[in-house]
């Protein structure tokens, strides 16, 4: 139970750097971009290839990374040049991807259990400073040992990589560029009335959300030890479910708290995921069925609650205007009533 919880943070984590990618296009540029699927499978391609070849898995991961902005940036030019429909160019690019990705692996799977990945380079340099022993020593201070995980090499990587993606992101979002890629999201009209190429800004957007996508692709399948031509089925779904919960439970006043709550909305899915595959009756199988009804929960429940708090407040305030209106009711019999002796 508690192994398994503590794979969940660590997958969590990794998809997290995935669910900030979908935030860009889905609720910055309000762009349905479902090359998503692709280009999460391309970041992991890549990266195997070039590891299985022998490069560094550092460069590896960033090219993974590089590629999957390509991708993005020509779903980008479908819709803004070739004047594709957003939901459609995503879909067209996703099918091409799927070929493309199939070309660069040369085969469906490619394993990496006996390579040099991002995780064994750090693992080494880890395992030299003995950090695991320090982290577990408040474990045992209260009898916990038993209850700690048995590496903490991929959270406090995990955590560290995602914090710096967050704050790159954060920093990007306030500068003009950013402010302008927010307002093409939210008013293509008035951004082009001041003169600003918008089609730049969409392609730029697209192009940098799938860089996320590919990355955490790259990372995944080296956690993973093997890259799948089908691991991205499904993904887009996995980022809604994050920003959507993240949205739910944290709230999204700004950019700064709404892409931490995109990340802590990646690390509850992946827990309750967790959990619901605990229950007997669930299997493996039915992780997409299980996603699906995260997410409609995710976006029933709100409503729910947002309409049941509405017809409250509309049955106090008719209260209360109920018991106005009997107050001057009382005062004008009292006042007619002394006119009248």
């Amino acid at each position: 139970m508690v192994s398994s919880l503590y794979g969940a943070l660590e997958s969590g984590l990794i998809y997290a750097i995935m669910a900030l990618g979908v935030y860009l296009s889905f609720r910055i540029l309000d762009f349905p971009d479902l090359t998503v699927d692709g280009s999460f499978v391309t970041g992991g391609a890549v990266a195997s290839v070039m590891i299985v070849g022998g490069v560094d898995p550092f460069t590896a991961t960033m090219t993974g990374a590089a590629v999957g902005f390509v991708a993005g940036c020509f779903t980008g030019l479908l819709h803004t040049k070739g004047k594709i429909n957003p939901l459609l160019a995503g879909i067209l690019m996703m099918i091409a991807l799927y070929s493309i990705n199939l070309r660069i692996m040369g085969q469906p799977n490619i394993p990496l259990l006996n390579e040099t990945t991002l995780f064994t380079v750090i693992g080494s340099w880890w395992g030299g400073l003995s950090l695991d022993a320090i982290l577990v020593a408040p474990f045992e201070l209260v009898g916990l040992t038993d209850y700690a995980p048995r590496t903490f090499l991929v959270i406090v990587t995990m955590v560290l990589i995602v914090l710096i993606v967050k704050k790159v992101m954060d920093f990007f979002l306030r500068t003009e560029a950013g402010l302008t890629l927010r307002a093409t999201g939210d008013n293509q009209t008035m951004v082009k009335s001041f003169s600003a190429n918008t089609n730049i800004y969409i392609i730029l957007g697209i192009g940098l959300s799938n860089a996320l996508v590919a990355l955490s692709g790259a990372l995944i399948t080296q956690h993973n030890g093997f890259a799948d031509v089908n691991l991205g089925v499904g993904m887009i779904i996995i980022g809604l479910a994050s920003v959507i919960i993240g949205e739910v439970l944290f709230g999204k006043d700004k950019v700064v708290r709404m892409t931490l709550a995109v990340i802590l909305g990646a690390i509850t899915y992946r827990v309750i995921y967790s959990l619901a595959l605990r229950i007997d009756f669930l299997e493996p199988s039915d992780m997409k069925l299980i996603t699906a009804i995260i997410v409609i929960t995710a976006l029933v429940l709100p409503n729910w609650f947002h309409q049941n708090n509405a017809k409250k407040q509309f049955k106090k305030s008719k209260e209360a205007s109920q018991k106005r209106g009997n107050v001057k009711k009382g005062g004008v019999s009292i006042a007619s009533t002394e006119s009248s002796s």
